[in-house]
């Protein structure tokens, strides 16, 4: 085959360089002009590491697996952000149907890749199997969240055999310093059994870019069922998709153990008090209009974000706008997750929380 019938010349520029794939009898490429005495060594070995992740992708490993990441490394896989590999697992999944978890709004990446790869979308409270499963837990924005006995019990009941599964744990470290022990990168056993015996592949998906709060790196990884599961991602992923800041920066990140001590301290108790002080508008709000008018409040205690129903979609609206104005944005649930009246607030330092109550106060008063 020719190299120029590789080429579509009316959507790309052709190039050459390309005909010794062709050639059964290849010997040597005169049809470029790179350096006859090909690729400095020292580089080629600098840039097959860069492609293998090291030695970012072991120092997470030994994050998520303290005891034993040596027997667990060939497992995981960086990528551009979780993105990245939210879409290589959809695309290596057998075609078929989709269900995302239980909740009534969820972190929409996923639907979107079913829906680019034209998979038959289900809905949540959709009794039928489906043969890919993509549950974010804890659920971003509503912040539910299933501890590990009812969540495995939820993908046998709600996954085909031979499925695909995907959890997405970005949020669960933030649950406490033993986050570990509630997380499904800890249960090997039960991912290999799924597999062997319903041929099941459950896959852990993370972004590293909310708990480090790094999100301009693209920073994000997947624990597969096994090797193969992981070599097979490889195969489709674009090389050197992560970059070398996001992995040294991940190499540090993970290492620093008063930054995690710090956000298991604080997370809570500024979640706390960011609620009274929300509360406190609800109950003027109350003051006016009456119980019904009264602020929902949802999302566990150790999450870094309160998902609120302020049960009016103007008011919801006016509260985003208003917020925008003082410098203090918060995310509209009305595009995204077409919940209207809902808006998601997240946990900040104190201080910076004080501009953001006083602007909402003000629409209250007013």
């Amino acid at each position: 085959m020719s190299a120029t019938r590789v080429w579509d010349t009316s959507l790309q520029q052709f190039h050459g360089g390309q005909d010794w794939k062709f050639l059964d009898n290849f010997v040597e490429d005169f049809s470029v002009t790179t350096n006859a005495l090909g690729t400095p060594q020292g580089a080629l070995i600098a840039a097959r590491e860069a492609v293998d992740q090291e030695p970012a992708k072991s120092s997470l490993a030994k994050f998520l697996w303290p005891v034993d990441h040596q027997s667990q490394v060939s497992r995981l896989l960086l990528g551009n952000g979780a993105s990245e590999l939210i879409d290589l697992v959809v695309r290596s999944a057998p075609s078929g149907s989709w269900k995302p978890g239980p909740w009534d709004a969820q972190y929409k990446e996923y639907q979107r890749s079913a829906e680019v790869n034209n998979r038959i979308l289900l809905a949540s409270n959709d009794k039928q199997k489906a043969n890919l499963i993509c549950i974010v837990n804890p659920c971003n924005p509503t912040g539910d969240y299933m501890p590990l006995p009812e969540i495995k019990n939820w993908i046998i009941n709600n996954t085909e055999r031979g499925g695909v599964v995907i959890v997405d744990e970005s949020m669960q470290p933030w649950l406490s310093s033993s986050w570990r022990d509630d997380s499904l990168t800890s249960q090997q056993k039960f991912v290999s059994e799924l597999y062997e015996n319903s041929k099941i592949s459950l896959y852990v998906i993370h972004s590293w870019t909310k708990l480090w709060s790094c999100t301009g790196l693209r920073l994000g990884s997947v624990v597969c069922p096994t090797m193969a599961h992981c070599n097979r991602l490889k195969k489709i992923q674009v090389p050197w998709s992560v970059n070398t800041a996001a992995l040294a920066f991940l190499d540090a990140a993970v290492t620093d153990t008063d930054y995690m001590n710090k956000t298991w301290e604080l997370t809570p108790i500024w979640r706390k008090e960011i609620l009274s002080r929300l509360t406190a508008i609800s109950d003027e709000i109350v003051k006016v209009k009456g119980e019904q008018a009264r602020w929902s409040f949802y999302g566990r205690e150790f999450l870094s974000w309160i998902w609120i129903d302020v049960k009016d979609a103007d008011f919801a609206e006016q509260a985003v706008e208003t917020a925008r104005n003082a410098g203090v944005p918060v995310r509209s649930g009305k595009p995204g997750y077409k919940r209207p009246t809902y808006v998601r607030v997240a946990v900040r330092e104190l201080s910076k929380v004080d501009v953001l109550i006083g602007a909402w106060m003000s629409l209250v008063k007013n």
